[in-house]
């Protein structure tokens, strides 16, 4: 048993879906959530500017105790998963092959759609997993204003919509019949995704897949919280307004977010 936190990483507030998910599977296991809102989006920047800023949060929170590190964002992922495993000891979860997992069993025609920033698609990391399976064939499209949109808190009007249309156009186009969002800001955009996709396709998103993963690797290395453990979840911002983040968080999750405490005053700057 272990009644230390889990910590969680996103570059803003995308990977509060990964938390939720986790907060509802896993009740009794507290959270330490950061995200480096300063610095988002991650998606059109440098590789190497990802990877240095990824590592210097993931350092922040296994400097605070964290029994596990959830990797809650899909550009990070990409960039640095293998980095983060060799550098720390406790165990580290990553969203993309969950979602890979499940898309590879939802698909019936073969035929996936993966949508990503362009960060994230530009790396393969979704394309190189689902194309080991011979039988699938990947369709890949950036879609970086989609961030922009969530970040923004603007979800369901008509230019969403029509930014939308003009992205999966694509996917359309190529008959796939399921769609990884491979992003967690994208399932707060899930209502236009899926109008625009029809009916007909399954769309995949990685905050629920990610969750059990969590439960898995912690039930494996016995670091379940114990039956007597009291959650705490606490939610921390690189940004210069906390007011700002709670502000959005209440208009994309309603109440869940109560408090939000800024790691200092606009990006972490840490020792390399």
């Amino acid at each position: 048993m272990d009644d230390a936190p889990i910590g969680i990483f996103d570059s803003g507030v995308g990977g509060l879906t990964v938390a939720r998910a986790v907060s509802q599977m896993l009740p009794r296991e507290s959270l330490l959530y950061i995200g480096d809102t300063a610095r988002s989006p991650y998606g059109p920047k440098p590789i190497a500017d990802v990877r240095r800023y990824s590592l210097e949060v993931l350092d922040t929170l296994v400097d605070k105790g964290v029994k596990m590190l959830v990797i809650a964002c899909n550009t990070a992922s990409s960039a640095m998963l293998r980095d983060a495993r060799e550098r720390y000891d406790v165990p580290v979860v990553e969203v993309i092959g969950p979602a890979v997992r499940t898309a590879m069993s939802t698909t019936r025609s073969g035929r996936i759609g993966v949508i990503g920033t362009a960060g994230t698609i530009g790396s393969g990391a979704y394309q190189d997993m689902l194309e080991v399976n011979p039988g699938i064939t990947v369709f890949a499209e950036a879609c970086p204003r989609f961030v922009e949109f969530v970040e923004a808190g603007v979800t369901d009007t008509p230019e969403v919509l029509r930014v939308a249309e003009d992205y999966l156009a694509p996917l359309r186009h190529a008959g796939v019949d399921t769609l990884v969002l491979g992003c967690t800001h994208y399932p707060f955009l899930e209502g236009a995704i899926s109008y625009v996709m029809g009916e007909g396709v399954s769309l995949v998103s990685s905050d629920t897949e990610t969750a059990k993963d969590v439960y898995r690797q912690l039930v494996s290395r016995d670091l379940l919280a114990g039956p007597d453990a009291v959650a705490h979840h606490t939610y921390k911002a690189t940004g210069s307004s906390a007011d700002d983040f709670i502000t959005l968080a209440h208009r994309l999750m309603g109440r869940e977010v109560r408090s939000v405490q800024l790691v200092q005053t606009g990006a972490i700057d840490l020792p390399r």
